[in-house]
């Protein structure tokens, strides 16, 4: 496997101060349905939210209304577009449980409702080229999830891409069909978004959790990096043993 980047472009810190992305990469997992123990781990958080948050009053939420605002300052409605921290509670609230999927998803969502954050998982099995996060051009392809329909995303939209194939539109919106995370996926990065005032201490906490899920559910050699102004750009190649394989 020839040496990958993953970089955040600097138009995206300027517009955002105080923005961070936490990234887990995580090498050689074992995804597969989720294990009772983590789908009742779902579950709990579910109402766990549904103790702390009320629906009438979650625009308000500082978590939800930075990222309306984002939104808004890209060109994007967040009553028609929704981010998927958004999206996700409102379910919640509604008291519609979450769908179990496979272990890497569910591990995503669980962590994303603890935190208020959004958080995505991306299969990197089946990249062939750099991902960045970056401003959209209006000549890159999206297909979203579930859709053969080809889409393009709207120039200023803030775009996850593999060179021109987008893989997540409106920065935390809706993925693509691309790189999902099925349960043949074998290496995935995840990505953990904190827009203030999320500290980077909470996004550092988010990445260690999702690292010790991984590791319990689906093994894997793991890795946390946080992507921010100062350091814009890693390599998808490396790893940090888990603290079962040091010990042993």
């Amino acid at each position: 496997m020839s040496e990958r980047y993953y970089t955040i472009a600097p138009e995206i810190f300027q517009r955002f101060p105080g923005y961070i992305r936490g990234v887990v990469l995580a090498h050689g997992v074992t995804n597969g349905l989720s294990p009772e123990e983590l789908i009742q781990t779902l579950r709990e958080t579910e109402e766990a939210v549904r103790g702390r948050l009320q629906v009438e009053h979650l625009v308000d939420h500082p978590r939800i209304k930075s990222w309306r605002e984002a939104y808004r300052s890209f060109g994007a409605k967040p009553s028609e577009f929704r981010s998927s921290i958004e999206a996700m509670v409102r379910r919640v609230l509604r008291g519609e449980p979450l769908p179990a999927i496979n272990a890497l998803v569910d591990i995503g969502n669980i962590v994303s409702l603890r935190h208020l954050i959004p958080a995505g998982g991306h299969a990197i099995d089946v990249l062939t080229g750099d991902i960045a996060l970056r401003l959209a051009t209006g000549q890159e392809e999206f297909i979203p999830f579930g859709s053969d329909r080809k889409e393009h995303p709207l120039p200023g939209e803030i775009i996850f891409i593999e060179g021109e194939i987008v893989l997540t539109r409106r920065w935390t919106w809706r993925q693509a069909n691309h790189t999902l995370t099925r349960i043949d996926t074998r290496d995935i990065e995840f990505n953990l978004d904190g827009l203030p005032p999320v500290p980077f201490e909470e996004i550092e906490q988010a990445g260690h959790e999702v690292m010790e899920l991984v590791g319990r559910f689906c093994g894997g050699r793991l890795r946390f990096e946080l992507l921010s102004e100062q350091n814009p750009r890693m390599t998808l190649l490396g790893f940090e043993m888990t603290k079962s394989q040091e010990q042993t």
